[in-house]
């Protein structure tokens, strides 16, 4: 079952949903939108490997903006920190965005109920197009779960910011 915007918006005002910078202003119908953090993730390796711990570069978006190019690939954060441990919070991409060449994908667009943090989302750019600091970028939705609830304490638990892979920490014989 998912909740209506009134909805998020009572569950906000009662605790059992949590989003800090919380604007009423930008709930709609079913959803809430979020906008884009001021930093992301550039990969520095030539080949990404799973099995170890990437490099990678942190670059904050200037206040005029930041253009990516055609086949660009960066990983963004949500502005806002969203979680619940009554909820399952679901981030999609803004149709908006999309229609400006801009692939929005969460890397784990299924939030787990318990998890509380900055979202880290995948950017990958079609066209060039430039992006901005606080740009609405996706927008979650908040689904009833059905029976008992196990919170969520994973690694990727707490993020404050775009997170790079952590698979390598899974990997059997990783190699970092």
């Amino acid at each position: 079952m998912i909740l209506t915007g009134t909805e998020i918006g009572s569950q906000w005002e009662s605790g059992a949903i949590r989003i800090s910078d919380f604007d009423p202003s930008r709930i709609t119908t079913n959803s809430y939108d979020l906008l884009l953090g001021r930093r992301i993730i550039r990969y520095t390796g030539e080949i990404l490997d799973p099995r170890v711990n990437n490099e990678y570069e942190m670059v904050e978006i200037p206040d005029d903006g930041l253009t990516l190019q055609s086949g660009d690939f960066v990983l963004g954060e949500t502005h806002e920190m969203i979680g619940s441990d009554h909820n399952v919070p679901l981030i999609h991409a803004k149709s908006g965005t999309a229609r400006l060449g801009l692939f929005v994908h969460v890397t784990a667009d299924l939030i787990d109920i318990g998890s509380y943090g900055r979202s880290t989302l995948q950017l990958f750019a079609t066209l060039p197009v430039r992006i901005y600091h606080l740009m609405p970028i996706a927008q979650v939705t908040f689904w009833k779960p059905v029976g008992e609830i196990t919170l969520y304490s994973g690694k990727y638990a707490g993020s404050t910011g775009p997170m790079p892979s952590l698979s390598y920490r899974d990997s059997a014989g990783a190699a970092a």
